[in-house]
């Protein structure tokens, strides 16, 4: 619970609300990156996650790999993350999904190497913000695609009032969010308690 509320707190101090609904929180976890916080989120996860059986973590590009690893790390498992590109070292076997970016305004066609998740393996899905789900929602489609068998997703940061997270919860899917905002206006900000 530290954890939670240390990142909070963060939130709090150094967040900048944007137009859109978009909370920047890049001087701590996005484009620069508390390290000694990152690595406590890591552990907390690991805690909640604990007796999951988690063989893989699973993320997207860019800015969940940070989380993604720190989980990874601490419940000891690799990493993989969707790229939002195909490129040329990328294998045959390619799981695939589309998703909407609600920050970019932009459509991607996300890729997982077949030979990165398989049927047996268990997925944790880890990223640092959940919106509306979409990226959620593209990664347990890669999940599945896989016939690999989805643990859960831990969030860093869910804003509560856009839905994302409620939605999968009641689809039957485990959610853990650290910091869950209710709402957001220009100036202001509150937790979800």
């Amino acid at each position: 619970m530290v954890v939670i509320q240390a990142l909070e707190e963060r939130i709090l101090k150094e967040g900048t609300i944007l137009p859109g609904e978009i909370l920047k929180v890049g001087s701590f976890l996005n484009q620069q990156i508390d390290t000694g916080l990152l690595m406590e989120m890591g552990k907390e996860i690991s805690v909640l996650f604990e007796k999951s059986g988690i063989t893989k973590v699973l993320t997207i590009e860019s800015s969940g790999i940070a989380v993604a690893f720190a989980a990874g790390f601490c419940i000891g498992v690799p990493v993989v993350f969707a790229k939002k590109h195909e490129s040329l070292n990328l294998s045959d076997n390619l799981l695939t999904s589309r998703v909407y970016s609600y920050t970019h305004q932009k459509t991607y066609d996300i890729v997982v190497s077949g030979e990165y998740i398989a049927a047996g393996d268990k997925v944790l899905i880890v990223d640092d913000f959940l919106a509306k789900g979409n990226a959620i929602n593209g990664l347990i489609e890669i999940v599945g695609k896989a016939g690999a068998e989805l643990a859960g997703a831990a969030i860093a940061i869910e804003k509560g009032f856009q839905g994302g997270g409620d939605f999968l919860r009641a689809e039957g899917i485990r959610v853990e969010s650290l910091a869950i905002i209710d709402s957001m206006s220009d100036d202001s900000l509150t937790f979800r308690r």
